[in-house]
């Protein structure tokens, strides 16, 4: 069928770290089948549609940034959208359906999708197909497969509604949108089998490779076993399946000789690009002794650059992949031999993927070592189409069977569990998996872009002119698959190591004796919204909140109002008051010595520190163990500051924890001090966001 005779909508998305496209390019390869052809664009593509002369249904996929913002990709769309001078009917000829992504640990959720339908709807567009809002906390597929089901019946009547020639819309949904309504916990398992059935053009397994579930081990069934991520248990070892349908294949990959490596590109970052390359002048552990977790102070020498900061601005440092782990990759892909080859990539001819294009994050001619430590995500948790793609590379029966179970819609717990839920990267999969031996096209297809890992500056270039500082925690943890192995995080262990490696060579990394010549440089580039930033008017009272490294960029605003006091020491400045948390008081109370120094010079006007692990003094009351118990301790001063005195409120650190819990708080405080309902305070707390007085710099 071409796409002449088929029923055209337009789609549109707008996305982060990908998730968003991958839906949509999920939803365009399925509207054949069901007779529609999707139109696929970015939403940042705006000269390759227009709204305001769209006839067709309109389906919009957004993900949500930051601590609630749309992605980066919809910020051109959401400015011109949110233009007042645009009348109320403005689309009032749009019909549309929106899938928001995002995920109910942290306090907006969804609120990129929320921004861009409510504006819709304030400019006369009108839904043909009800909002979905799938949630990353219990797995976005829980939303996202019924909502894509439910899309074609919608599709249909909206077509029909529209050759009829009335305005009538449909309010279409034969399945609860809430999350929760999906979790499978909460249904019999038949039940989670009849509300997850696919349509027809989705592949079954037959009863043949069901029998192939029941196997002894030891003289045991398989069922007596707990589940796991390569063995399950009735019903689902026993269930037919409904599996995704496989993914066309579209790379083809040469290599070429190393003898021609001269024309091999070894390098991301062109000038041009933004990126800056600069040395670490400095290195400090803050923690002592003792301390469950290593922190590091990291000060970049941005002084031959052009860079510059604020504040309270995060930036971006390009890392690599952990070299153990490339190497264990190349091995197992058995091209060992093959690391220094350099890459050629092609479309396959006569491929069934529309719109097929060489990745734009896999540079052109580099060599197989440079792209699976730079380029590629090889820690990415694998989504369903990725596993439904390497069944067709695993020879076990067995396996083959758990990795469809993984990928059906019946096994959308399991995949949960053992996969998502346990952040299983492909290394992992090919451990749990022997026999599975994909070809390195299909990783270049599947695996996402290396993203730079963003950290907040904890400096003012006031205070260190031309410099720019940072801290960050060592990440540590295990892996979930045997053989099980001490793993670091991607960018924190990386600059570990290099800071290891020095401070084994020079001692006291602060000396900085020849410390550049030792140390190779980092390549850095600023975030492109900021606006986690002191208030334009310095007599404006604030309140900071950042336990752990989440104190950071509250260091950057101390030093930057001390400066202005001091350039300015007749004027008008509000009051600063920190609150402060961590768990032992003697080993990783971070920035004590400036924190005190600021208190004494009068700029930190009141500092209040929880400590969650020491132990109460013998016979006194037990003190508050976070910076939430704090918060209630003062309600009525914070309470103060943020409604009578018009003040901001910052809060800083790890997002699905602390910030909620301090989220929370504030709505609890408001509640009581003022008098009114929580759902008031809620909307308190909304108002202040929206006028920029309650921001979050916030992380998972």
């Amino acid at each position: 069928m071409c796409h002449e005779t088929m029923r055209r909508f337009l789609l549109l998305y707008a996305t982060q770290n990908g998730q968003a496209k991958a839906i949509a390019e999920e939803i365009s390869e399925k509207a054949g089948t069901h007779g529609f052809f999707a139109d696929l664009h970015c939403l940042s593509e705006s000269d390759k549609y227009d709204l305001k002369t769209e006839k067709d249904p309109l389906v919009v996929i957004v993900s949500t940034t930051g601590t609630g913002d749309p992605p980066d990709t919809a910020v051109k769309f959401v400015k011109k959208i949110r233009d007042k001078t645009l009348p109320p009917d403005y689309f009032s000829h749009l019909r549309y359906g929106l899938l928001g992504l995002g995920d109910s640990e942290y306090t907006y959720f969804c609120n990129g999708g929320k921004i861009i339908d409510k504006r819709l709807q304030e400019l006369g567009a009108q839904h043909f197909y009800k909002t979905g809002h799938a949630d990353d906390c219990v797995g976005l597929e829980l939303v996202v497969e019924p909502w894509i089901d439910g899309l074609w019946p919608a599709l249909n009547k909206q077509f029909m509604s529209s050759k009829r020639k009335t305005n009538m819309t449909s309010d279409f949904s034969d399945v609860s949108l809430q999350t929760d309504r999906f979790k499978p916990d909460m249904l019999p398992i038949d039940s989670q089998i009849a509300h997850l059935k696919l349509d027809d053009s989705e592949g079954k397994v037959s009863d043949t490779s069901r029998q192939n579930s029941t196997s002894v081990h030891s003289g045991i069934l398989i069922e007596d076993f707990e589940p796991s991520l390569t063995q399950s248990v009735p019903p689902l070892s026993q269930s037919a399946l409904n599996i995704p349908t496989l993914p066309p294949e579209y790379l083809d990959v040469q290599f070429q000789d190393p003898l021609g490596q001269e024309q091999c590109q070894e390098s991301l970052t062109p000038v041009d690009t933004g990126v800056f390359q600069v040395p670490i002048s400095k290195a400090i552990q803050l923690t002592k002794e003792g301390a469950i977790k290593t922190t590091l102070l990291l000060e970049l020498d941005i002084s031959n650059t052009t860079y510059s900061y604020q504040p309270g601005d995060s930036f971006n440092i390009i890392c690599p992949n952990d070299a153990s782990e490339v190497q264990e990759l190349l091995q197992r892909l058995q091209l060992s031999e093959k690391r220094e080859h350099c890459i050629i990539l092609k479309i396959k001819e006569n491929n069934k993927k529309k719109g097929a294009a060489i990745p734009p994050h896999i540079p052109e001619r580099v060599s197989l070592q440079f792209l699976l430590t730079w380029c590629l995500e090889i820690r990415a948790i694998p989504k369903k189409a990725f596993l439904r793609a390497l069944i067709e590379y695993t020879s076990d029966s067995t396996e083959k069977r758990r990795l469809q179970e993984l990928c059906s819609k019946q096994g959308a717990s399991d995949y949960n569990h053992f996969i998502r839920d346990s952040y299983v990267g492909l290394l992992d999969l090919l451990h749990a998996f022997p026999t599975c031996r994909p070809p390195l096209s299909l990783l270049l297809e599947h695996l996402p872009k290396l993203r730079a890992r963003p950290y907040s500056c904890a400096s003012s270039c006031l205070f260190h002119p031309g410099k720019l500082h940072f801290a960050f925690n060592i990440v540590e943890f295990l892996s979930s698959v045997e053989p099980v192995t001490l793993r670091k995080g991607i960018c924190t262990g990386w600059l570990a190591v290099m800071v290891d490696s020095v401070l084994q060579g020079k001692g006291n990394m602060s000396q900085g004796n020849d410390f550049e010549a030792k140390f190779p440089k980092i390549s850095i580039f600023p975030h492109t919204i900021n606006s986690f930033r002191l208030p334009n008017d310095p007599s404006v009272p604030i309140i900071m909140i950042g336990p752990g490294t989440g104190i950071a960029p509250f260091i950057g605003f101390l030093q930057h109002r001390e400066k202005i006091q001091e350039q300015h020491p007749d004027g008008n400045f509000g009051a600063m008051w920190l609150f402060f948390g961590c768990r032992h008081k003697d080993r990783d109370y971070l920035f004590r010595e400036d924190l005190n120094h600021f208190l004494k010079n009068g700029i930190l006007t009141q500092l209040t520190v929880s400590f969650s692990r020491d132990l109460p003094a013998h016979g006194g009351d037990t003190p508050p163990k976070y910076v939430q118990d704090n918060i209630r301790l003062y309600s009525q001063q914070v309470t103060k500051i943020l409604l009578q005195e018009k003040g901001f409120i910052y809060v800083c650190g790890d997002a699905k924890g602390m910030a909620k819990d301090v989220n929370d708080a504030l709505v609890e405080i408001l509640s009581k001090e003022v008098g009114v309902e929580k759902l008031e305070s809620m909307k308190m707390l909304a108002t202040l966001r929206e006028e920029k007085r309650y921001l979050q710099d916030i992380w998972s």
